[in-house]
């Protein structure tokens, strides 16, 4: 025991050494002397501008603000904005793919940029494989700058980052706008990637986001300036080598404009954000609060009133009758699930959708919600677990619509309360959401959308998910309805494997919930 014990404190001290060697020869630049950059305001001369001025006077103390309906609004509405926008772009993304959507947008910014427009874009540097090249030819542009969240001091292998430098990279930047002009914000759970806007024909991800303006406009651009500037912010230039290659990124765009997936988009292309700026259409204006982490959480030193979570609790309020809540990725923790199960058992109608096990990415998020099934259950909460394949009608309107396509995956984050306000944003009802990466969203006052998305649960999410539920034996089944109102009943989990049942309880024992 003596040996094992002096082995384990020699394997301690050097790894110890290790890792402070490696932090030595690849330290983070000092970023103590930034000059701060600072958003544009928005300006009557602009198109946007204008347009948020004038709805401003009209509805003063208010935002206007109008759901996008779909992925392909969503893609299409911010390439409006950035073709548009004629003084600044301003965005960050937690994810941003070398593909038709994540290329057009990229080049979108670079012709805005051409033209005299200033760029910022804060990326989260692990949502970003592969771009380094185009990240530093993008950078080197006049008017267009990039920054990176916690980034690897090590490019390859970037993940080498982690072994010297885990409770840092392990915090990350899950925040997701963009800001034209200081005039409109596109807000929501979407990242940059065909699968969030579905684009092409692969697997798809169902999710949310609001075009707005008004007054919660600068308060959007507020929050990006503290992240721009913020100590867990590095100029691309000082993370990644050289200039890159401008000329491989501009053959990229090229060749992606003319691919058949973007030709398909750009041909159909019809988004709210167009007709805004035509003003063919009109937003709702009504109270829209912005709530956002401090981003000294990704420094690990958040205290809890700067964290997004305990800011949510107190703006929402009391909830009297109805909550809605849809969640990709759903781990309560021991005081979450008290908290909706006292819900339910004051009689709330508590609803909760999310992942079904053949619909999540993430097998260990699945395993840390299952350990609260039963819980949830047994408190009175109803349970819905979107599957693999749904049929729902194209009437049914509702921003869950797998329409019958093999393999769409849930990734909103929204919740409905009173059939009174919505939230909307990148926050998941998980550990990681509330304790580790920076998230953001707004809370909207809209009877109008807040029962769209109850309309959902009260018809036509039953054709599109299981619903866990317990016998009176205290045996959990699982309820599927087919298309003929035929209710199927599972008495093991849908889907799972012996092997993914077997790893899901083993899961459950380790203490990795914090992770999740």
């Amino acid at each position: 025991m003596k040996r094992f014990l002096t082995a384990l404190t020699a394997v301690v001290v050097v790894a110890a050494v290790a890792i402070i060697v490696a932090r030595v020869i690849f330290p983070l630049p000092d970023v103590s002397q930034r000059t701060q950059s600072l958003a544009l305001p928005a300006d009557p001369s602009t198109r946007l501008g204008a347009l948020m001025i004038a709805g401003a006077a009209q509805h003063p103390g208010k935002s206007g603000v109008i759901p996008l309906q779909n992925g392909h609004d969503a893609l299409a509405s911010r390439l409006v904005l950035a073709a548009v926008a004629e003084r600044s772009i301003d965005a960050q993304y937690y994810i941003w793919h070398d593909d038709v959507s994540g290329i057009l947008l990229l080049g979108a910014l670079y012709n805005a940029a051409q033209r005299g427009v200033r760029v910022r874009l804060l990326l989260d540097d692990n949502g970003v494989p592969g771009l380094d090249p185009i990240i530093a030819a993008l950078n080197s542009q006049d008017n267009f700058e990039i920054r990176l969240f916690n980034p690897s001091t090590t490019r390859a292998p970037k993940m080498a980052g982690y072994t010297f430098d885990f409770f840092r990279m392990n915090r990350r930047m899950h925040n997701k706008s963009l800001i034209a002009d200081g005039a409109a914000a596109i807000i929501g759970g979407r990242n940059i990637g065909d699968e969030y806007f579905q684009v092409g024909n692969d697997n798809f991800y169902i999710d949310m986001d609001v075009l707005a303006a008004g007054k919660v406009v600068p308060e959007t651009a507020a929050v990006f300036d503290e992240y721009w500037n913020s100590a867990s912010v590095f100029a691309a230039e000082s993370i990644i080598r050289g200039s890159g290659d401008l000329a491989g990124f501009e053959a990229r765009l090229a060749e992606v404009v003319a691919s058949p997936e973007a030709e398909a988009f750009l041909g159909e292309m019809d988004s709210s954000a167009a007709k805004y700026t035509q003003d063919t259409t009109h937003l709702e204006w009504t109270d829209v609060q912005l709530v956002a982490d401090d981003p000294v959480k990704g420094q690990g030193i958040a205290t809890p009133d700067q964290l997004m979570i305990s800011r949510l609790g107190g703006i929402l309020g009391g909830i009297a009758k109805r909550l809605d809540l849809v969640s990709a990725y759903f781990v309560p923790g021991e005081k979450g699930a008290e908290y909706f199960g006292d819900l339910a058992k004051s009689g709330v109608d508590v609803r909760i959708l999310t992942n079904a096990l053949n619909t999540t990415d993430v097998l260990m998020v699945h395993a840390g919600y299952s350990k609260y099934r039963r819980e949830l259950l047994q408190a009175g909460v109803k349970l819905y677990e979107l599957k693999l394949r749904g049929n729902m009608t194209p009437e049914a309107d509702l921003q869950i619509k797998p329409l019958g396509l093999s393999g769409a995956s849930l990734h909103a984050k929204t919740f409905a309360v009173d059939d009174s306000r919505i939230f909307i944003g990148s926050f998941n009802f998980d550990p990681r959401s509330a304790k580790l990466n920076c998230e953001m969203g707004f809370l909207i006052d809209s009877p109008v959308m807040a029962q769209k998305i109850s309309a959902g649960f009260d018809g036509p999410l039953a054709e599109v998910s299981y619903r866990p539920e317990l016998t009176p034996e205290n045996k959990m089944v699982w309820q599927e309805t087919l298309g003929n109102n035929k209710v199927v009943i599972y008495q093991e989990e849908p889907g799972a494997t012996w092997f993914q049942q077997i790893a899901i309880v083993v899961i459950g024992f380790l203490p990795v919930e914090w992770l999740l």
